[in-house]
């Protein structure tokens, strides 16, 4: 299925073509001889990231914007049925387009500016009045993703694919990310944190999410649905006691485990809510970074993200505002060292002077003070946050991949908690 008969192959085909005739006749007018154009095009290939198709038609502006491609033009089958379903589900995309109730957009000319969001996408000051930033993988629950995704399918007239629910539970987030993927740079804006066995998963979406999510998911969704499921394992077990037969051992050894996993996850997300504050200047992997223990399900993308946290604390993104939000202690006075580190944190004033001659110099007495900067940056319940979730032990990573949370369990937790 391709929404609203977007051709995505058809499309590449073009812009091929015509990225060829403005090659001709840029070369032409420049006198460039065939040989001379051959090295030239030659170096060109040898110095491009080789990409596969699915990267080639990937998405390429997930870190924020609302100029993504239609994601579901990548891919091909149920998956991209998929995929789409998701992102009406999350009131990204516009289920009119396949009703017929809005007309498809023209296609713009070559040199036309580019449009603000894709075509499959709600226009300009027209959303979704239920567009939400968290769903869950939960039967019965009025935000479960697989049952909103069946009622889009429903809506659009098209056939709900089989088993989706596992699908998305086991499949989905690991397409998103290779979807939302260029080069080196991975992008995904639905965001998967699950319990290690994906029975129980929260999505975000990160064109929705604020720094009270995490709280959200806390408050919302993981702590009624922990009670719920410890309520039925109590009624299990008080049950069955010693007259249980083989298979409702193993109904109850089941409710156990999942019982186990919530727990879990709730503590990990109430470790982590205190201090997450995302801001999508910082790009995607950073914002997602301090969740890397809520992603066991997916031992790469968690080890990818664990690597980017350990980045953070080795100082690695100081020019983030995320490691201004954790260590403002240890940025701000680095702005009165780094006029590029002073730009990024908005203190540029502060620490620095631009001279008569057009060139900045650091101010001999800034205009405010380290220390006064410092304390109004600061938080005592982030600094606590902090603490705890460098301290924690990895048991996220318990089945596979290195242990976190150890080599910097003293210096770093110990830096997190000054201040």
């Amino acid at each position: 299925m391709r929404v609203a008969g977007v051709d995505g192959a058809v499309i590449e085909r073009e812009l091929i073509d015509i990225q060829a005739n403005i090659d001709d006749l840029t070369f032409s007018l420049y006198g460039v001889s065939a040989e001379d154009r051959a090295i030239i095009e030659g170096s060109g290939k040898a110095a491009a990231p080789a990409l596969d198709d699915a990267e080639v038609e990937s998405t390429d502006g997930a870190d924020g914007g609302d100029d993504a491609d239609d994601e579901a033009i990548v891919g091909g089958g149920s998956g991209a049925l998929s995929s789409w379903l998701v992102g009406v589900s999350f009131g990204r995309f516009d289920p009119r387009l396949a009703t017929g109730e809005r007309a498809i957009p023209p296609e713009p000319e070559p040199f036309d500016p580019l449009p603000s969001r894709s075509p499959g996408m709600y226009p300009e000051r027209e959303e979704p009045v239920d567009r939400t930033d968290i769903l869950v993988d939960d039967v019965g629950h009025v935000d479960d993703l697989a049952a909103r995704a069946t009622a889009v399918a429903d809506r659009v007239k098209v056939e709900a694919p089989e088993n989706l629910r596992a699908w998305l539970a086991k499949e989905f987030f690991p397409l998103h990310i290779k979807m939302y993927s260029k080069s080196r740079r991975k992008a995904p804006i639905y965001w998967q944190l699950a319990t290690p066995s994906a029975s129980y998963s929260v999505w975000l979406s990160i064109h929705a999410f604020s720094k009270d999510t995490l709280f959200r998911v806390q408050n919302d969704y993981a702590a009624p649905k922990l009670a719920h499921e410890e309520r039925r394992l109590e009624s299990l077990a008080s049950e069955l006691r010693d007259r249980a037969t083989a298979a409702q051992r193993r109904t109850l050894a089941a409710q156990e485990a999942l019982v186990d996993e919530l727990r879990a996850f709730l503590g990990e997300v109430k470790r982590v809510a205190p201090l997450w504050k995302p801001n999508l200047d910082d790009g995607v992997i950073i914002n997602f970074a301090p969740l890397w223990r809520l992603v066991p399900q997916n031992k790469s993308w968690q080890k990818e993200l664990k690597s980017t946290w350990d980045a953070l604390c080795e100082e690695q993104y100081d020019w983030a505002h995320l490691a201004m939000h954790l260590w403002p202690e240890r940025v701000v006075p680095k702005c009165a060292k780094d006029r590029s580190l002073a730009i990024a944190h908005g203190l540029e004033d502060v620490f620095w002077v631009e001279g008569t001659d057009g060139k900045w110099t650091a101010r001999k007495t800034p205009t405010r003070s380290v220390d006064e900067i410092v304390r109004e940056r600061a938080s005592p319940a982030v600094k606590s946050a902090l603490k705890s979730l460098l301290e924690a032990p990895a048991a996220a990573l318990k089945s596979g991949g290195r242990r976190g949370g150890d080599r910097r369990g003293s210096a770093t937790a110990a830096e997190g908690a000054d201040g």
